[in-house]
């Protein structure tokens, strides 16, 4: 071949760019009479998407939907006995889960409105190319994510879960061997049960155990189950279908349909209706969920974690929780300490609470002066965690801190002097001694240096 001349250009598919990287996530049933499109289109996404199945029939294709879920259906309207549309409405009466792109010979207006009733999400015209399916399924698939993305953020600001948002900060040993347990557990899909008192930041680190998975990227839906009735939360976590005021048959979609891929937290899931427990059991056990008022299941794939400050217990005990489910949900406890009990965290949560809280309100933080953090260190807590943050955010309100974290006595105590040094001494012997004596991990913890630590033990003869 002569160096001069032209290679004919390789043809090549359409870039991934071109139609979003949803397209390669996207499960997809083709329905078609005609075997030469059913291969034609099969063809064309095959390659670009995560599954493809095909059905010659619209019965075929019921029994494939009542075995598996399927994102995007590609359904011819023309076919023997019973027309694309009329199986559509039928379908949406019983459970139908994807969003149905209609293909069509014929562009009237009779056919656009009679698809936009029975539900149909899309229609492309015959003949097409192979660029406007994969575009309306594209398409399709944003507008999934769109509707996905907009419900959960609306659940999360209704529900003011963004106040759970953050990180498990701490030093101290207990909150040490939590993080290394969430690390240990976090690859695997095991349910996990926080419990303690209220305020221990139980949501805080079932989202540190979420970031810490591979399903990092999905959603975490945290679900507070006092917060409605049984009927409520049974419509708001399962789904249901049913005719809507026109008649028409509607479908709305459940936190447990959104969160597929991700991870759902039942927050004082003690709360829940017998009736609801009954229905999450099922889930948990078959990992499928059947909307209200559906009589097809939808495979799911999501991790559960649940939290109660409650004992569960004795509400297993007393008949208000179902012995079952106690048993399925209590694989792996792990109990939240007070903040009483890690006292040494303390100027590390407040530190980050004044940063992050006067960020939020354009305000200029407050100084954490020692004199407060040895207040706060006598202080028990009793709303623990939750109670810091709103101290925290009340004095940047106020300019100041109450009279009782900053008056002239730091602490009172039967056997010591009301002093700043005697509550300094105290407070330091406390960590060394939970260190074991180790004086750099009890440097570490208090935020000094070592040298610090050996002068203040000289000092006393400690």
């Amino acid at each position: 071949m002569n160096k001069g001349a032209l290679r004919a250009p390789v043809a090549r598919p359409p870039s991934e760019a071109e139609f979003g990287p949803g397209l390669a996530l996207a499960s997809i049933l083709v329905i078609d009479d005609e075997p030469g499109m059913r291969n034609f289109l099969v063809k064309i996404l095959a390659p670009r998407c995560k599954h493809v199945e095909q059905a010659a029939s619209v019965e075929e294709a019921s029994r494939l939907l009542d075995q598996a879920h399927f994102d995007i259906v590609i359904l011819d309207n023309v076919m023997p006995g019973k027309n694309g549309l009329e199986w559509l409405h039928e379908q949406r009466q019983v459970g139908f889960f994807a969003d149905a792109i209609l293909i069509t010979a014929f562009a009237d207006l009779e056919t656009a409105i009679q698809a936009l009733r029975a539900g149909a999400a899309d229609f492309v015209l015959k003949p097409f190319r192979s660029n406007q399916i994969l575009n309306a399924v594209a398409r399709s698939i944003d507008r999934q994510s769109l509707r996905r993305e907009n419900y959960l953020l609306k659940h999360e600001l209704s529900a003011d879960a963004m106040a759970g948002r953050g990180r498990l900060l701490g030093r101290s040993p207990q909150i040490t061997k939590i993080r290394e347990t969430l690390e240990r557990i976090a690859p695997r899909p095991t349910p996990v049960l926080f419990t303690g008192d209220s305020g221990t930041g139980k949501e805080i680190a079932a989202r540190t155990l979420h970031a810490l998975s591979d399903r990092a990227d999905k959603p975490f839906v945290p679900v507070n189950c006092a917060s409605a009735s049984a009927d409520l939360l049974a419509g708001e976590l399962f789904g249901q279908v049913g005719a809507g005021k026109d008649g028409r048959h509607e479908r709305q979609d459940g936190l447990l349909f959104h969160a597929r891929g991700g991870t759902l937290f039942l927050d004082e899931i003690v709360e829940m209706p017998l009736p609801v427990q009954g229905m999450l059991l099922r889930v948990i056990e078959e990992m499928r969920i059947r909307p209200i008022g559906s009589t097809r299941d939808v495979p799911l794939n999501l991790r559960f974690i649940f939290a109660t400050n409650a004992d569960l217990d004795a509400a297993v005990d007393q008949g208000r929780f179902r012995r079952d489910l106690y048993h399925r949900i209590n694989v792996v406890e792990i109990r939240m300490p007070r903040l009483a009990d890690r006292k040494e965290d303390i100027h590390e949560l407040a530190a980050m609470f004044m940063k992050k809280i006067s960020h939020e309100m354009g305000m200029a933080p407050l100084p954490l002066p020692e004199g407060v953090l040895l207040k706060m260190a006598c202080y028990d807590w009793p709303g623990n965690v939750r109670e810091l943050r709103n101290l925290i955010e009340r004095s940047l309100i106020l300019g100041e801190y109450p009279p009782e974290f900053c008056d002239a006595r730091v602490c009172e105590s039967p056997d010591a002097t009301d002093s700043l040094q005697a509550v300094e001494r105290r407070h330091i012997l406390a960590v060394l001694e939970s260190c074991g004596g180790n004086r750099a991990e009890a440097a570490r913890r208090l935020g000094v240096s070592r040298k610090t630590v050996d002068r203040k033990c000289a000092m006393w003869n400690a």
